[in-house]
């Protein structure tokens, strides 16, 4: 935990970042997201059987590519593929936890919490129309706190991020202006700002930067010590990216009727729901080329169910409920096959 924590904190941790490849060979690429708790669950999971897996956090858009591609065991992805698309590339998707994305700033004389935005002004200061920390918008919102006549610099991911899809798709949503110019993808035409290559790059980029406001998935921002904004909500409501308000706005979460797990959870209703939350999620190949490597690729997510939800939380992401692992074992019972049309074990 605490080697994790240090090299997040120094940056150490690039888009390129891979996990030692041991015995078992279990490779996988994409999301950045969730890369700490990948990380963690891998270390603890080496320990406890022996195996482990190589992991590379290279963004939710080069973990599609390589699984399309069939270069690794499994696929990372915070942005889910609707149910055509999974049976285009012949997988199947599955969530593994649910976490938030948060507004993070580098100002002057403010502390987390300090700063309270809402989605129009959050889309206005990412389309370039907000350009002052000190502009009318925010003064409104934050009668009380001392905002600098400072200029504020934008930062966004230049990968494709699912990171990116949450975001956008928040912002989509609360924004017809953002919805109509810009819309909602893992990558986008930024209208302002600078680019950086993950969760990690956007962290630095907004820790070195005087001004500056990007996003990025909870744990980052609660490892790097970046300062995160406040949210009013679609209840009107003020609140905070605690784990309680990523959990009120993944409560609401249907799996059992959602088609190939495909489900979005931005914008969620409810007085304590933090309101840029989303799942992320694995992509496995139906028919494995490598049946042996799935099903160990399946035993370390059966483990991480099973065993890995306090690292989970003590990184702030919500485990899936039981309910749900149920529905995902099920699943890949019925869907993962050999070439001989068994079921993969795990």
């Amino acid at each position: 935990m605490r080697q994790i924590k240090t090299l997040v904190a120094a940056g150490i941790i690039t888009a390129a970042a891979a996990l030692p490849a041991f015995a078992a060979d279990i490779s996988g690429a994409g999301a950045t997201f969730p890369y700490p708790i990948y990380a963690k669950w891998a270390d603890a999971y080496k320990k406890e059987s022996g195996n482990g897996l190589n992991y590379q956090s290279i963004g939710s858009g080069g973990g599609i590519k390589q699984i399309t591609a069939r270069t690794v065991t499994f696929g990372a992805s915070d942005m889910p593929l609707k149910p055509e698309e999974l049976d285009k590339i012949g997988v199947i998707q599955f969530p593994t936890v649910m976490g938030g994305v948060v507004p993070v700033v580098n100002i002057d004389g403010i502390k987390s919490g300090d700063i309270t935005l809402d989605g129009a002004t959050l889309a206005k200061i990412f389309m370039g129309e907000v350009k002052s920390w000190d502009d009318p918008a925010i003064k409104k919102l934050n009668p009380n706190a001392k905002l600098p006549k400072q200029a504020i610099a934008v930062v966004h991911r230049s990968d494709g991020s699912g990171t990116t899809f949450i975001f956008t798709n928040y912002l989509s949503k609360v924004s017809a202006e953002w919805k109509s110019k810009v819309g909602s993808n893992t990558a986008v035409e930024w209208p302002v700002g600078i680019g950086a290559k993950g969760n990690e790059g956007v962290s630095n980029n907004v820790a070195n930067t005087k001004g500056s406001v990007g996003y990025v998935e909870t744990a980052y921002a609660k490892q790097n010590k970046l300062t995160t904004t406040k949210l009013i909500n679609k209840d009107g409501k003020v609140a905070e990216p605690t784990p309680e308000a990523i959990m009120a706005a993944a409560a609401g979460a249907d799996w059992a009727h959602a088609p190939g797990f495909y489900l979005i959870l931005t914008d969620s209703a409810g007085a304590k729901s933090w309101p840029i939350a989303g799942a992320t999620f694995i992509l496995v190949p139906k028919q494995p080329k490598d049946p042996a490597a799935a099903s160990e690729a399946l035993k370390f997510f059966a483990w991480a169910y099973k065993s890995g939800d306090k690292m989970a939380q003590d990184l702030d992401y919500i485990p899936m409920p039981d309910s749900v692992v149920n529905l995902i074992e099920s699943n890949w019972k019925k869907e993962i096959k050999d070439q001989g049309g068994k079921p993969i074990s795990f």
